[in-house]
């Protein structure tokens, strides 16, 4: 009696152990933070802004970038498309200030070189929260929804 009731017991937990009892994957702490981040940049640099304090408005998104990266390090979610978007960002970044030290030179805020980085490090931006919300919307290698 007691085998068929422990054969009963290990049935049961067999067929429950698919995608209904697969772990949240879903990182929703890592989600918050791109919702903010991305809400951030949406706010940055809008039409009435200087390319000068559109390139400050980037700046405060440096601390928020980096909890979201060291987020996706902490869950071991870091992949090669990730680290390409951050170089592409850390590039875009040196291009911007290297133009923005050129336009405080000339004490001109609407610097046409200025305004074009600046314009490149936003999509530099929004190309890592892209990748950034693949890697968090994408189930992990061995997420729990295999039968044991």
């Amino acid at each position: 009696m007691r085998a068929l009731a422990a054969l009963a017991v290990c049935t049961a937990l067999v067929a429950g152990c698919g995608n209904a009892t697969a772990p949240d994957w879903g990182y929703p702490e890592l989600g918050k933070t791109l919702r903010s981040l991305s809400r951030d940049l949406d706010r940055a640099c809008e039409r009435t802004q200087t390319p000068q304090s559109c390139a400050e408005d980037l700046d405060r998104l440096t601390a928020p970038t980096e909890r979201a990266f060291a987020q996706v390090l902490e869950h071991e979610l870091l992949d090669a498309g990730t680290v390409a978007a951050m170089n592409e960002l850390e590039k875009a970044r040196e291009v911007r200030v290297a133009a923005a030290e050129e336009a405080r030179s000339r004490q001109d805020p609407h610097h046409l070189p200025l305004a074009r980085a600046v314009a490149a490090e936003k999509l530099a931006y929004e190309h890592l929260l892209d990748e950034l919300e693949r890697l968090r919307t994408a189930p992990p290698p061995g997420d729990g929804t295999d039968p044991v």
